[in-house]
């Protein structure tokens, strides 16, 4: 059996960046962190639209508020530290529609209840900087960005690895077991013993919870977004990044278009209940998964809430024409023929019995293991200042 002062499951921003920062607090302790995957970032984190957050949208004083802004900062520090692509390009909130203006206002006052960088505009110098972008008004957000997350996973593990920590890869966790004042782990590539645990396990981070004798507080039901990117001789028509106006019932922000840090436009996503908690295509079908989220009375009663989006999300994955009219709300000049699938992504949104989808950061802590049950989007922005807040748990 291996000795370490920490083992972190899970190998994607949030896992590496608690590994990194207990590391950095405590001198020549050992970490090790355990990926299930045969590489690092396989799913949430390697798979987002690999924007950089400024916190426009979330309550003033939750969670998602206060770490997006301190992640933010943290982030652009280690990029430009670690000479990692990332750029404040800014983006667009766009109201298409009259009845969208209040909702402007709302994320307006949110945006800068949360010191965000924000201005009102209107037509005119919407056109000025989408020039293809239609709109009535508009939030103007010149701190978000774009980054390169892959690069940030890839640079934390090797300074978990330079401090003498381990990165593990087809590492799965089959066993955790509180025992002789410290944990017991036990996975594909042995078994480790350490004073704690932390669970950054994303998809997987109720089950690992429960694995170690946890109840879960909530369950995670996998959203899958889709998207499209636009091809070559059509990327001219997006400049940066253009968002609608986000519906407040729901937690997704709607079809957007982002400029990429490795080059590219992303178009997208739609949010479709996966079939399979790694279910990237409706063919991915997994019975226990399925069976998981049906059987969760919490899903029965989000679903009968929401039936009607979710059949409109359902039209719009299996029909192309019903998604390129999505976008043309933002652009009216994009065709069906700019678009070519790309990489779809799964969210691993928690959910609570009470059917209501659980809206900030949830950490939890069990015995000595800490568990990271709720980190959608903004949790890759928020990476770094999240794993300060699981350290300043476990301590």
């Amino acid at each position: 059996m291996q000795q370490a002062d920490l083992v972190v499951v899970g190998g994607g921003i949030v896992g590496l960046a608690t590994a990194w920062r207990f590391g950095e607090r405590r001198p020549g302790a050992r970490v090790v962190v355990l990926e299930k995957e045969p590489s690092l970032a396989a799913h949430q984190t390697g798979r987002n639209s690999g924007v950089v957050h400024s916190g426009l949208y979330y309550a003033p004083g939750s969670r998602k508020a206060s770490l997006c802004r301190a992640g933010k900062r943290a982030l652009e520090e280690f990029c430009a530290a670690h000479a990692i692509r990332h750029e404040r390009c800014g983006k667009v909130v766009v109201a298409v529609d009259a009845d969208e203006l209040p909702r402007l206002e709302r994320i307006e006052s949110r945006a800068r209840a949360n010191g965000v960088q924000v201005e009102r505009i209107g037509p005119q110098r919407l056109r000025e900087l989408e020039p293809n972008c239609a709109g009535l008004a508009a939030l103007h957000v010149p701190e978000t960005g774009i980054v390169d997350y892959h690069g940030v996973c890839e640079t934390l593990a090797r300074l978990v690895r330079a401090r003498g920590g381990a990165v593990e890869t087809a590492a799965r966790v089959t066993g955790i077991t509180e025992r002789d004042g410290g944990v017991v782990v036990e996975s594909a590539r042995g078994e480790w013993r350490a004073p704690a645990l932390v669970n950054c396990a994303g998809l997987h981070s109720d089950r690992v919870a429960e694995l170690s004798g946890t109840r879960r507080a909530a369950r995670i039901v996998p959203f899958r977004g889709e998207y499209y990117e636009l091809v070559p001789e059509a990327e001219r028509l997006v400049r940066n990044l253009i968002y609608p106006v986000p519906d407040p019932a729901f937690p997704f922000l709607g079809v957007h278009f982002t400029r990429m840090a490795l080059g590219g436009v992303e178009c997208g996503p739609n949010a479709v209940l996966a079939l399979a908690r790694e279910g990237y295509r409706w063919s991915d079908v997994s019975l226990p998964d399925l069976w998981d989220v049906l059987s969760f009375r919490g899903f029965r009663r989000f679903a009968a809430r929401h039936w009607r989006m979710g059949l409109s999300e359902v039209h719009r994955s299996i029909s192309k024409p019903a998604f390129v009219r999505a976008l043309q709300r933002l652009l009216p000049a994009i065709r069906a023929e700019h678009l070519r699938p790309a990489v779809a992504g799964v969210r691993a949104q928690a959910l609570l019995e009470s059917g209501e989808l659980v809206d900030d950061f949830l950490i939890q802590r069990g015995g000595r293991c800490v568990h990271v049950l709720n980190a959608p989007s903004p949790a890759a922005t928020a990476g770094l200042a999240i794993g300060d807040a699981v350290v300043d748990e476990l301590e």
